[in-house]
């Protein structure tokens, strides 16, 4: 495969490294009361659970052992022993955030010997992360140097409390991901193009795991998979996508055994709920290659004033939050690119999402100014942006064929809600 990759999926890879693969794992993300996600009540987890189910609904925690809900500090003291903690999320979702938030909290109470473990930043950056925990940088200058908007891109204010009360607490923090370009590299060539440098990063990956096969495929099968990944080879398409899934757990789950181990501390992980499913991605990576014991909370998303069923084995514990028609902060993507010789950014391709599609941008923009301040940066670009709320414009200048444009980003949550309604 790793030779003979179609011309669409390989076209399409390069453009976006990683937007199908997110638009395959978001999937399971996307629970609503009408639908109900397959990925949710396979037969996967511990025997003991497999067959058996919860019915969750907001506002509450179960757990797996009983099948019924539990008080929340009942499940603090029952984690107690478990070194790692691994905290599923739904990455737009600022509900799950704050959870996250609540149990750092109420486990740092436990005990002040506490860690936090990022998906969100790759381990090339974790100097900027000691930087912020120490007090050196205050909170612009941060997000400049971990190029926050280039190496996650979802909007800061969803952990802006996780990253003070750590900065505050002197929590250490560490840095769990690959860098894209390995990630990709893997997906597209295979574990074995790595460098023997590069494997330094990324341990050997077991592609033999068929319960997480299962998962993964489950996922991927999904009849909402974006219809260009509905072509031909779609078994090659599968390998690739689950290479770089596995990728990434191995090394979170390294990642994250080494920060335990090095400060002997426990360690809090923060990462999709697609890495933690059923025990089956980073945990179980982490688990096999130590063995400390462990626990694992999954968020998932219920509409409001419905109840959905999901499968015991699912997590140790899950916890279910309102399912909103739009996310808490706006999210405006713009497909941006640098030409060589010209220092501004440049409009890739005309964007589909509502928000910057109501914008006007039109492929080939030259991007003169955003919010009255010049933006040469894809990073600055988007810290401009994102610092609009619900309510709020942007006011953008454009180059257009020679002719300085005037455009306005207007954060309408209208927009959103009618574009979700017609996907």
């Amino acid at each position: 495969m790793e030779k003979n990759v179609t011309g669409l999926f390989q076209k399409a890879m390069k453009k976006s490294v990683f937007c199908l693969l997110s638009a395959v794992m978001f999937i399971l993300m996307a629970q609503t009361g009408v639908s109900q996600d397959r990925s949710l009540t396979l037969p996967l987890g511990p025997e003991p659970y497999r067959g058996k189910y919860v019915t969750v609904e907001s506002g509450q925690v179960y757990s797996a052992r009983s099948g019924r809900p539990i008080e929340f500090q009942k499940m603090i003291a029952e984690m107690k022993k478990a070194r790692l903690i691994h905290l599923g999320e739904t990455h737009d979702n600022l509900e799950m955030h704050d959870w996250q938030l609540r149990i750092i909290q109420a486990l740092y109470r436990q005990s002040p010997e506490l860690a936090i473990g990022l998906e969100q930043v790759t381990v090339d950056l974790q100097p900027v992360l000691d930087r912020w925990v120490s007090g050196e940088l205050d909170e612009e200058s941060f997000l400049r140097e971990i190029k926050w908007y280039v190496t996650w891109n979802f909007n800061y204010n969803y952990y802006k409390k996780i990253f003070d009360f750590a900065r505050e607490n002197r929590i250490p923090i560490f840095a769990l991901n690959a860098p894209r370009n390995l990630i990709s590299k893997v997906r597209l060539q295979g574990y074995q193009a790595l460098t023997e440098e590069e494997r330094k990063i990324i341990p050997p990956l077991d592609l033999e795991n068929q319960e997480h096969r299962l998962l993964i495929r489950t996922i991927f099968e999904s009849e909402e998979i974006p219809p260009q990944m509905k072509g031909t080879n779609l078994q090659e398409m599968f390998e690739a996508l689950y290479r770089a899934q596995v990728a990434w757990d191995e090394t979170m789950g390294k990642n994250a055994v080494r920060a335990a181990e090095t400060t002997g501390r426990r360690v809090v992980v923060l990462a999709g709920s697609g890495h933690m499913l059923y025990g089956l991605g980073l945990n179980y990576r982490a688990w096999k290659l130590s063995r400390l014991p462990q626990a694992t909370v999954i968020g998932v998303q219920v509409a409001e004033g419905s109840r959905i069923k999901v499968s015991r084995g699912l997590a140790d514990y899950v916890y279910g939050v309102i399912e909103r028609d739009y996310p808490a902060f706006p999210a405006v993507n713009v497909p941006l690119k640098k030409v060589e010789g010209l220092q501004n950014l440049v409009v890739a391709a005309t964007p589909q999402e509502a928000l910057a599609k109501a914008a006007g941008f039109q492929k080939g923009d030259v991007i003169l100014s955003a919010g009255g301040r010049p933006a040469f940066d894809l990073n600055e670009f988007r810290m401009i942006i994102a610092g609009s709320g619900w309510g709020e414009e942007v006011p953008l200048k454009v180059l257009r064929n020679g002719e300085v444009l005037n455009l306005t980003v207007k954060m309408d949550p209208e927009l959103v809600k009618r574009d979700r309604k017609k996907q």
